[in-house]
């Protein structure tokens, strides 16, 4: 073959193979794959392989726009832009920039700060160009970078001059570190001096930083003063924040009506963060008559703009059936949106459906992922359920130092759930050295929030004496506290305490009163302290078939003591053979369902704040095995947080990471960010 036809040769093959690729790419634009897509609308833009043709170009990325591909938004922004294959369209290249800027696209990112800079497509907001221009700037994007230093020589040179817009551009930027160092008091000095001119955006700021007391000492008294000029102006998010101190009560006397009619003026302006704040005041009635649909009405004009909050509420609305038909499918998919932000909030919300299979096929690997996310963001829910995860094995290799690990960090923001649980393994020595004195501090910090489970634990040790000196009125008080919260383990050792006259004088109608409690709960220890009771008739006319049915029913959770019990007296009827007979013949039946069940029984979650654990195997006191022991003798320490009614039962599921049917709140300090981690924002909060 002659030399001189290899170059052909050659040439061909790679155009024969061009050809080949771009058949398979147009195949899967085809069949609806959006890398595809964009893949195809490049080659047409450039002409690659292909004759030139900038109206395919902008349709291939439009059907991959459409799907949410981010570099197809920010191609199909710039050819809006441009009035390449498209009607020149400022404000849908914005649209278009804004969507792909949202997903963290740092060129989509560099060129809404550019729209926001020139006031092209979107009103000019120099603090909206150096937000944009801010973030693609820390994707190391080199033109936002020379953007931002643009702007800020331009910028000072103004507000040194007087301008006040300058000056309150200038503010922002040190007060977010955008292109200079961050710097508080600078950024309160320029946006001072901006406000004292009266304008409103740096009147508005000034008083975000008095009440974080950022650059200035906090002072809610001058937050309010500065929030009311700028409202007073027709500053949305200053009317918002206004409402949300009267809501509160911060500054100023609380008045949900006054708080309502500084939201509804921020709504007319179609600020997300006060519809969403209006949405929780319908919801919970606040300053309004309660409107379940008003509510959702609200949250659903704020989530489609986008808005994390709003987002989030909505998923629990969906979630839990209120004045909306329950459907976990729409609940994942709003929390889905508000998780694509960083939402911290939203992340423990999906990590929770996974975890229990709402809507998902169960994936304990997929509650893991969403849990990190939430958890490395430094929310304490999302802390506090990877460390569940941990301790039990679920998703990840049980390790329990990791578990102490994240229990430790949620428990340090005042989590009670965690606090308690990271007082249970210091007790028990689980994955640390025993330390009475640290799990007694941890179980008190979570006690005196009202956990339940870390009153009863508190309770033990004091009734015990361990690790602190014995003091039967303290642990009467937190057993109390507990038992009146409808703590079973606490109500049980309370009949317990009235049973022996334990710090206080013996009464046995009280005894029988706190065992029916926790009995009918199905807690098995005090199951068969009814039954005895009953066998007995202390606190109770004695009633055999009484004290059988309750000690059938302890014995089929285990108890030991009820199944001894169940034998003696089918041994011991009167010398009465076939009763005994009979008697055997019950409890071998009980024995033989026992064995048939699961030894280890997944508790079903009713709501927030219950973080049952593994409870102690009521019975065990050292008693003979053969012989009925009086009540008082099961007093246990509840090894873990425990839910009433699961006796003898284990979990191993986090806690759902919502308000769930209780009042929801709202911090409505807002600037009309999207970035809602479930602290103290400058947000509505989530429920």
């Amino acid at each position: 073959m002659s030399l001189t036809r290899w170059p052909i040769l050659f040439c061909m093959t790679v155009l024969l193979s061009a050809c080949a690729e771009l058949g398979m790419s147009r195949l899967a634009a085809d069949l609806g794959n959006a890398d595809a897509q964009t893949n195809l609308g490049q080659r047409y833009e450039k002409g690659d392989n292909v004759a030139q043709d900038y109206e395919q170009a902008a349709s291939w990325y439009r059907k991959a726009a459409e799907q949410g591909n981010a570099d197809a938004q920010n191609s199909l922004g710039s050819m809006y832009e441009k009035g390449t294959g498209v009607a020149q369209d400022n404000e849908q290249a914005t649209n278009w920039y804004r969507k792909a800027a949202q997903q963290g696209n740092a060129d989509a990112q560099n060129s809404l700060g550019s729209m926001y800079e020139k006031g092209t497509g979107v009103a000019q907001d120099d603090e909206q160009a150096i937000n944009w221009y801010r973030k693609a700037a820390a994707q190391g994007h080199a033109a936002a970078q020379t953007n931002l230093g643009l702007m800020h020589a331009n910028i000072l040179n103004a507000a040194k001059h007087g301008n006040a817009r300058a000056q309150t551009s200038l503010g922002y930027m040190y007060e977010n570190g955008a292109g200079v160092a961050q710097d508080y008091a600078q950024a309160v000095s320029w946006y001072r001096k901006a406000a004292e001119q009266g304008n409103a955006e740096a009147q508005f700021q000034l008083a975000k930083r008095y009440g974080k007391g950022q650059g200035v000492a906090q002072n809610d008294k001058q937050a309010l003063f500065w929030y009311r000029k700028a409202a007073e102006q027709g500053n949305a998010k200053a009317q918002n924040n206004l409402g949300g101190m009267y809501e509160k009560g911060t500054g100023v006397a609380q008045d949900y009506k006054r708080a309502v009619s500084w939201f509804r003026k921020a709504v007319e302006q179609d600020l997300a963060a006060a519809q969403t704040n209006l949405g929780v005041m319908y919801e919970n009635g606040k300053g309004v008559a309660q409107d379940y649909e008003q509510a959702i009405y609200w949250y659903r004009k704020a989530a489609e703009q986008g808005f994390a909050a709003a987002q989030n509420n909505l998923g629990v609305m969906c979630q839990n059936g209120t004045g909306i038909a329950q459907d976990y499918a729409q609940a994942i998919d709003w929390f889905r949106k508000a998780a694509k932000q960083e939402d911290a909030f939203a992340q423990a919300k999906l990590g929770y459906m996974y975890d229990t299979g709402k809507g998902v096929t169960q994936d304990y690997a997929q509650a893991v992922s969403w849990f990190r996310k939430s958890a490395e963001q430094g929310y304490a829910v999302g802390q506090y359920d990877l460390g569940v995860m941990y301790q039990y094995g679920k998703g990840v290799a049980q390790d329990e130092a990791q578990a102490i690990n994240w229990y430790r960090k949620a428990a340090e923001q005042g989590d009670p759930d965690a606090q308690n649980k990271l007082g249970a393994m210091y007790r028990d020595a689980t994955g640390v050295a025993q330390d009475y004195e640290q799990a007694i501090f941890w179980f008190r910090k979570a006690a005196e929030q009202g956990n339940a489970n870390a009153q009863t634990s508190l309770g033990w040790m004091y009734e015990k004496g361990t690790g602190l000196d014995q003091d039967y009125a303290q642990a009467l008080s937190w057993y109390g506290k507990a038992a009146e919260q409808g703590n079973a383990v606490a109500q049980n050792n309370l009949g317990e305490m009235y049973g022996y006259g334990r710090g206080m004088a013996q009464d046995y109608g009280q005894a029988v009163s706190w065992y029916s409690k926790a009995a009918e709960q199905g807690y098995a220890a005090a199951q068969f302290n009814l039954g005895w009771m009953y066998d007995h008739g202390e606190g109770v006319t004695q009633d055999g078939e009484q004290a059988i049915a309750w000690y059938r029913k302890a014995a089929e959770q285990g108890d030991t003591n009820a199944q001894n019990s169940l034998r003696d007296l089918g041994a011991a009827q009167d010398g009465d053979q076939q009763s005994g007979a009979l008697f055997l013949e019950i409890l071998g039946a009980v024995l033989d369902g026992m064995q048939s069940r699961s030894e280890q029984r997944s508790w079903n979650r009713h709501g927030p704040g219950h973080t049952p654990g593994p409870s102690h195997q009521p019975g065990n006191s050292g008693h003979t095995p053969s012989q009925p022991h009086q009540p008082g003798n099961s007093v246990h320490a509840p090894s873990q947080p425990h839910q009433p009614g699961n006796s003898g039962q284990t979990t191993s599921q986090p806690r759902q990471p919502s308000n769930s049917g209780q009042t929801a709140s709202s911090l409505h300090q807002s600037n009309n960010s999207s970035n809602n981690s479930g602290h103290t924002t400058d947000e509505s909060q989530k429920k």
